[in-house]
């Protein structure tokens, strides 16, 4: 399948870990130039000696001045991009009035703002061109409440139909947006998040590996899907909750999610 992707030059933000990180590795295998962007350089150095065509842009996308050196390169026609990956992001568990403050500001510039600037600014670039792909990480947290993880399944709500509503605009137009969204995946996020005891509360056959999610999210843009949900149980829940009351969906969150 990975020699089969239609992307030339890719850029990935967060793809110094997990499924940021898998992204790289399938689209090296599929010879896509990429630009790797993360906070963390020494981790984007290794992934540049490890596979070619690999161009370095470390960035915070807290920051502004970062963020807008990020947009800059997603705008330059000289070097254009014909796929962006915004997969930067965080999450915080925990009770939503206990939690800092700052932290929650810095998820949400980083799930929502950043995202939002960098989506418009690879559309700017791609609409004109008549082709293009984005590729929004969002979560199957975004498909209902969850309590003690609050702000992160908000923020993911917000990136689901963001990705949707673009979807629909660019129709017809040679570029194709799609929204992620994977159920757990083992990656960094247990630990910075602060759930690590997730990995021994849920059972191995909801776990999901980090490659495959890349390669379905991936595989998905490329046909032009508007939602891309890796895992027969996860596309399942993800049904059953658009059926359900929400008043139920609420509850059955709040029981799964309690501490």
């Amino acid at each position: 399948m990975a020699r089969a992707l239609p992307f030339r030059t890719a850029l990935i933000t967060g793809a110094s870990s997990g499924i940021g990180e898998a992204m790289v590795r399938v689209l090296s295998a599929a010879g896509t130039r990429q630009i790797v962007v993360a906070r963390r350089e020494d981790r984007l150095r290794e992934l540049a000696d490890r596979y070619p065509d690999i161009e370095v842009l470390a960035a915070d996308l807290r920051d502004g001045a970062d963020l807008a050196r990020v947009e800059a390169r997603i705008a330059d026609e000289d070097r254009p991009v014909d796929l962006v990956v915004n997969n930067a992001g965080f999450g915080t568990s925990g009770a939503f009035h206990e939690l800092e403050r700052d932290r929650l500001e810095d998820e949400i510039l980083v799930n929502v703002t950043a995202l939002t600037r960098l989506a418009h600014a690879a559309l700017g670039a791609m609409v004109p061109r008549r082709r293009g792909y984005l590729l929004n990480v969002s979560s199957v947290a975004g498909f209902q409440p969850a309590p003690r993880l609050a702000v992160y399944a908000a923020t993911k709500a917000y990136v689901t139909s963001l990705s949707e509503s673009l979807h629909e605009e660019v129709r017809g137009s040679g570029v194709n947006v799609t929204a992620l969204c994977p159920g757990l995946t083992r990656t960094e996020f247990q630990s910075v998040s602060g759930a690590e005891e997730w990995s021994t509360t849920y059972p191995p056959f909801v776990w999901l590996d980090a490659e495959a999610v890349a390669r379905d999210g991936l595989a998905d843009v490329a046909r032009g899907r508007a939602l891309s949900v890796p895992g027969m149980l996860y596309k399942g829940m993800a049904a059953a909750t658009q059926m359900t009351p929400r008043a139920i969906t609420r509850r059955l969150s709040a029981l799964v999610q309690r501490p």
